[in-house]
């Protein structure tokens, strides 16, 4: 969905939030969705205390023309990143061969173009956790990611059993919250103005896929990463084959709450075409649960 479509349908839209938001923080919350999505929608991405490193990397890795030495560079510019970088590329999930690594090169080659992407972005909500500037809203942050990291681990085993790169559904599983991401972000110098803060976030279910797949378009990701992230909330999606991207992350994402409750691991796939599409049924699932399971402990050493 275009941003400016998501403007407009924010623009029409005639539902209301729950009777705990009064009329006035229902009318405020609708105006600060119609703000982000306006904001999108001309190509500003304002996300406070975010490093643009990551961005950068991201911008490099997609020039076809860019040097390998230009990524070690950069990735270099930053130690903290360079460190993040070498610990994921040393940690169990992405080295099988147990030969540790210690000069970037040789980690940014072993880990490809998806995987560095993942690290940088890793590092980039680190510092965000840490600001003093989100620290109000620091433990949901933390919330968030530990539930990307699931999410991704789960996409990169669904992946494995489909045409699609693994390492591209690990790194579109990690960014799936980047819409709930940027809405925290943003809604954190306006407290009280929503009623309940957390009821806020809650409320914004319905939207956070969409700012998140604008999020991901004026960063230049690529189009079946961008709706994928879009599709997310689409159970009912109907097969397209050239995104299959979407039924993994929809999958995942159905699948990942199982991770925290390890005795439960039949999940019903009823009601979510994704799994039909990329031919994947219950059984299935708990093998799926049990590939995530055993790097997901590795993931969270190495991607904080």
């Amino acid at each position: 969905m275009p941003t400016t479509t998501l403007a407009t349908q924010l623009d029409s839209y005639p539902g209301t939030f729950d009777t705990v938001f009064t009329s006035r923080s229902h009318d405020t919350a609708l105006d600060f969705l119609r703000f982000l999505a306006r904001e999108l929608s001309t190509g500003t991405v304002d996300l406070p205390c975010f490093p643009d490193v990551m961005i950068r990397i991201r911008s490099a890795l997609a020039d076809p023309n860019t040097k390998p030495e230009r990524i070690v560079t950069l990735v270099g510019a930053e130690p903290r990143l360079a460190a993040r970088l070498l610990q994921t590329a040393n940690s169990a999930a992405f080295n099988t061969s147990g030969k540790p690594l210690h000069d970037l090169r040789t980690a940014i080659t072993r880990l490809g173009h998806q995987l560095v992407q993942s690290a940088a972005m890793a590092f980039a909500v680190q510092q965000m956790k840490h600001a003093d500037e989100l620290r109000s809203i620091a433990k949901p942050l933390a919330e968030l990611w530990r539930e990307c990291i699931s999410v991704a681990s789960v996409s990169y085993a669904v992946a494995k059993r489909t045409r699609v790169s693994p390492d591209e559904a690990f790194l579109t599983g990690l960014v799936h919250g980047i819409g709930r991401l940027y809405i925290m972000v943003r809604a954190v110098d306006h407290p009280g103005e929503f009623g309940s803060y957390q009821v806020f976030l809650d409320r914004v279910t319905d939207w956070h896929s969409q700012i998140g797949k604008a999020v991901l378009e004026n960063w230049g990701f690529p189009d079946d990463m961008c709706n994928a992230v879009g599709d997310q909330n689409d159970f009912e999606r109907r097969w397209k084959r050239d995104e299959e991207l979407s039924d993994i992350l929809i999958a995942s994402i159905a699948l990942a709450p199982a991770l925290t409750n390890p005795s439960a691991r039949t999940v019903s796939t009823a009601g979510i075409t994704a799994f039909h599409n990329i031919r994947v049924n219950e059984p299935d699932c708990e093998a799926i649960l049990a590939q995530a399971e055993a790097q997901l402990a590795s993931l969270h050493d190495a991607l904080g």
